[in-house]
């Protein structure tokens, strides 16, 4: 598997390594291309107990910080997403 080569920095590493690769997304770079938010959609697909954590920890693989490190802007602008987006 891909561990820890996808998702560096996030207490989900495996569980989200593997819905990542799940639903196609096998690299840090077409992470990127995804973008976070469209990333969690798919995982979301599969998953319906996707959370805003997974989220915010996708974000935080993107920029390459713990989600904790994410700006409020950033945090803001991903919390009115997954409102609008949870099932």
């Amino acid at each position: 598997m891909f561990y820890g080569r996808i998702i560096k920095i996030t207490e989900y590493r495996k569980k989200v390594e593997e819905q990542l690769i799940q639903v196609g997304i096998n690299s840090v770079d077409e992470l990127k291309k995804v973008g976070a938010k469209a990333a969690w959609l798919k995982i979301q697909e599969i998953d319906e107990s996707a959370c805003i954590n997974r989220l915010m920890a996708l974000e935080g693989a993107i920029e390459g910080v713990k989600k904790t490190m994410l700006s409020d802007e950033v945090k803001a602008d991903l919390k009115e997403f997954y409102q609008w987006n949870k099932k």
